[in-house]
């Protein structure tokens, strides 16, 4: 970690952008999974979740994280993210399976719920299993390779890094979802898969300039600029962060 970052946190102070960072690396999460379980969306050349269109964005805050403020936080930041979106697949079962009001059901309907929100409970678990080894295979390339470069060619390591965590994301999460799911053939389970990789890689490379501004604002703003040399890199190490 730099000087002036064991400066900063030794006067205890806190900084600027950081929760603003994590509150909208959750909101994406959070609401690519609601668009995931509701439709499979066709865009020019490409098949995939309606949650792929904005999920990318949350690997760029991913690299954000991990390349300004370290693995460490970054972890954090996935595990906020994970408890978000359990508590949310919680709440949405337990609303679901709770009887709905005489003139609700008489507008709406619980066939209206369930076609929106109601996913199955294997949707939950490939979500939930996909977004935390993707995350943090993203988060620990990163820092690694920070490390590696000594700070030098972010471009790649934040496209080198999603190249493999949006790999292993999308692998797991189509093949849980949907490789035993009725009506969803082995050519489609195929498509969707390059379809979505294809477009969470061109994303991150379309955004680079941004991720570059952004880190950049971010390290002169924060007096930040951390390095993973000696950190523990073990996703399930939750410990405080001063």
């Amino acid at each position: 970690m730099s000087a002036n970052c064991q400066e900063k946190t030794t006067v205890g102070l806190l900084y600027r952008y950081y929760d603003v960072i994590v509150g909208l690396f959750v909101a994406i999460l959070l609401i690519s999974n609601l668009a995931s379980s509701a439709k499979i969306v066709v865009l020019g050349p490409f098949i995939y979740d309606g949650g792929t269109l904005l999920f990318p964005l949350s690997y760029i805050f991913g690299d954000i994280l991990t390349e300004v403020y370290g693995y460490d936080r970054a972890r954090r930041t996935i595990w906020i993210g994970f408890v978000s979106a359990f508590l949310l697949a919680v709440t949405v079962a337990l609303v679901g399976v709770l009887p709905g009001e005489s003139d609700w059901s008489a507008r709406v309907g619980q066939k209206a719920y369930d076609s929106v929100l109601s996913t199955t409970p294997r949707i939950v678990l490939a979500s939930l299993i996909a977004y935390l080894a993707g995350s943090f295979s993203n988060a620990y390339l990163l820092a690694q390779m920070k490390v590696l470069t000594q700070g030098r060619w972010l471009w790649s390591r934040t496209i080198g890094s999603t190249v493999v965590g949006q790999g292993v994301d999308t692998i797991l999460f189509v093949m849980i979802a949907f490789a035993f799911a009725e009506g969803f053939s082995a050519a489609l389970i195929w498509n969707i898969i390059v379809s979505s990789y294809v477009f969470k890689v061109g994303v991150e490379v379309l955004f680079t300039p941004v991720t570059y501004a952004l880190t950049g604002y971010l390290k002169r703003v924060e007096g930040v600029d951390a390095f993973d040399a000696q950190t523990d890199f073990n996703p399930f190490s939750i410990r405080r962060v001063s």
